[in-house]
């Protein structure tokens, strides 16, 4: 049973006018099983958590504390991040030129498991995990990412966290630029690994759309680098209905 203690974060990024503190004292904690909404205005931080708790080098921690099942995560490397059950869905994928995203899944899941999966084994996992999200099976043989509409981006990032099977998984926007269809299908995956093991989840959106499919135990509200309120699915109705500017107020 995993669990992610954040404890009163802060982390600088250098801009062209000089060191700006993006996150200012941020106090989360994802158990295993459950899903976390961060919901928030833009620039409020909360791909900055995301990256800084993932490793982003563009992202200096100047204070706090980051531990994965009681070992500093903010000690590894991205790598080992990865290894110890840390998993980022980008909101940006980046593409990869040259490699192919059935040798990128495999050589992930190996260096993850310290071993290679069983080729048999792996190739009915993962056509069935395509399947699944409606992926076209020709897509294993494309370049990771190289030519993809922002839909199947998306769609990958989550074959990746059902091949993988994370043990915390922080999802960043994974709703932005999805049609109808493509967010359903997005959030099934979602909803799929959810089922099938005991993952931690912070989903980090701007809008109430996604937790129509993909239900939170626990929404967050981030304005100016920091947790303002945090509370049950109810605080995302009435953060849909009433828009973030009574946090704004001073923020």
């Amino acid at each position: 049973m995993s669990i992610l203690e954040i404890k009163n974060l802060h982390a600088t990024v250098d801009t062209p006018d000089g060191t700006k503190e993006i996150l200012k004292g941020v106090d989360l904690t994802i158990k295993a099983g459950e899903t976390h909404a961060i919901m928030g205005p833009n620039g409020s931080g909360k791909s900055t958590l995301a990256y800084a708790v993932a490793g982003h080098p563009k992202y200096q921690i100047t204070e706090g504390e980051v531990l994965l099942d009681g070992e500093n995560v903010l000690e590894m490397s991205v790598d080992e991040r990865a290894r110890a059950g840390l998993f980022l869905a980008m909101q940006y994928p980046v593409e990869v030129p040259g490699v192919t995203v059935s040798n990128f899944l495999r050589t992930a899941k190996t260096a993850i498991d310290g071993e290679a999966p069983a080729l048999r084994t792996w190739v009915k996992d993962m056509k069935g995990a395509m399947a699944d999200l409606k992926m076209d099976p020709v897509f294993a043989e494309r370049n990771v990412n190289e030519g993809f509409s922002g839909g199947e981006k998306k769609r990958h990032e989550i074959l990746q966290m059902q091949l993988l099977k994370p043990s915390i998984a922080i999802l960043d926007e994974t709703d932005s630029g999805l049609d109808v269809d493509a967010l359903r299908v997005v959030s099934e995956g979602v909803n799929r690994v959810k089922e099938n093991s005991e993952v931690g989840i912070m989903l980090i959106t701007h809008y109430t759309r996604i937790l129509q499919y993909v239900k939170p135990d626990f929404v967050h509200v981030f304005v100016n680098g920091r947790i303002a309120e945090q509370g049950g699915p109810e605080l995302a109705e009435r953060l849909e209905a009433e828009g973030y500017d009574r946090f704004l107020v001073g923020a």
